[in-house]
């Protein structure tokens, strides 16, 4: 009697053999189980670098959305594990070209992508300069309890250890998560993911920019398992009374950066050039110089909404703390950094210019 002697050769087939068979009792498991009861996913791409290239691996430069969303989606292991994917090109441009325009063209495809009866959940590609911005512009414009979740990549598609497709696996986990519904427009990148309202980008280069300074994430994600942590307790979606569906613009509104020696040129001259609303991202608790402030009285007395916020990280921007908002005329911002009491303003001034009715919405929103 002979033994066979087993060879590389013969154990590579062997192996092959035992991994079709194991693919096809996965397969025909999906099947028996209803492979098409999996959620539907609509991802929106608008570019940035989660869709970047670079000349070569090593290279620092690169050029955001090199690549398209079927490319980004194929890139992706075992994503069709999570859900049934479809993607399309809302945009093609790096973040720090986000503008007004692009904006509203991508928060109405959002809104008739979930009113259609065939996605459950959108994720959206996006870059990470600019990311903090849109996704709560969104979270007060989507009119969809269903989820939508926000992700980009700090790293080139092209780079060694590229983190788009891990934030794009994650980020589809999240969406489909079972406590995703009604929860607003979800950032969700590095291993965590975070309400838009609270999210800031801390960092120029760390993959661990995204943080929730002032309250923390809204939970924790890896490898596709999800923990939830703390809802949130101020409007959004549904519950927002702002709406995109007649707009085909948004009034200007400038940010202008308080520092030691401040002149009141730049606000004189954002009235001057049409600003219907300004943002200090002031001093300490958004304070500024004396002729900063009397600049921006006299613009909120030509009905320039004025809106203080505050250059630092952290911390709250208190009315009448250290600046008499009642005597003045002002709105103090609360929790919202200068980028998003910028976006709050412009949507507030669709509604209304009455500084009382503003400031309710900055406690509301």
């Amino acid at each position: 009697m002979s033994l066979a002697v087993a060879t590389p050769r013969t154990t590579q087939l062997a192996a092959l053999t035992l991994g079709l068979l194991a693919g096809l009792a996965t397969t025909s498991a999906a099947v028996a189980q209803g492979a098409t009861a999996l959620p539907r996913v609509r991802v929106l791409a608008t570019g940035g670098t989660i869709a970047g290239a670079q000349a070569s691996s090593t290279d620092y430069g690169y050029k955001s959305g090199a690549y398209d969303v079927n490319t980004l989606i194929n890139a992706v292991p075992n994503l069709g594990k999570l859900a049934q994917i479809s993607g399309e090109q809302v945009a093609n441009i790096g973040s720090q070209d986000m503008n007004d325009e692009v904006w509203l063209k991508l928060a109405k495809r959002l809104n008739a992508v979930l009113a259609s009866g065939d996605t459950d959940a959108v994720l959206i590609t996006h870059g990470t300069d600019t990311l903090e911005e849109t996704s709560y512009f969104l979270s007060l414009v989507t009119k969809s309890d269903k989820p939508v979740v926000m992700v980009g990549s700090m790293r080139p598609a092209t780079a060694t250890s590229a983190d788009g497709p891990a934030n794009i696996y994650n980020g589809v986990a999240v969406a489909v998560s079972p406590r995703a519904k009604g929860r607003g427009t979800i950032v969700a990148l590095n291993d965590e993911f975070h309400y838009a309202r609270n999210v800031v980008k801390t960092d120029t280069t760390s993959v661990q920019t995204f943080k929730s300074l002032n309250r923390g994430p809204a939970g924790v994600v890896h490898t596709g398992k999800v923990e939830w942590f703390q809802p949130m307790d101020r409007k959004l979606g549904p519950k927002s009374e702002f709406s995109v569906d007649k707009l085909d613009k948004l009034p200007r509104v400038d940010i202008i950066y308080a520092h030691a020696n401040m002149s009141p040129d730049l606000i004189d001259a954002a009235v001057r050039n049409g600003a219907k609303g300004i943002v200090i991202a002031g001093v300490g608790d958004g304070n500024m110089t004396t002729p900063a402030l009397e600049a921006a009285k006299k613009a909120a007395r030509a009905g320039v909404v004025v809106v203080r916020s505050t250059r630092l990280p952290m911390g709250l921007t208190l009315r009448n703390n250290e600046v008499n908002d009642d005597e003045l005329g002002f709105v103090a911002s609360g929790e919202l950094n200068p980028p998003k009491s910028r976006v709050l303003l412009q949507l507030a001034l669709t509604k209304t210019t009455d500084v009382k009715r503003i400031q309710a919405m900055f406690y509301e929103y």
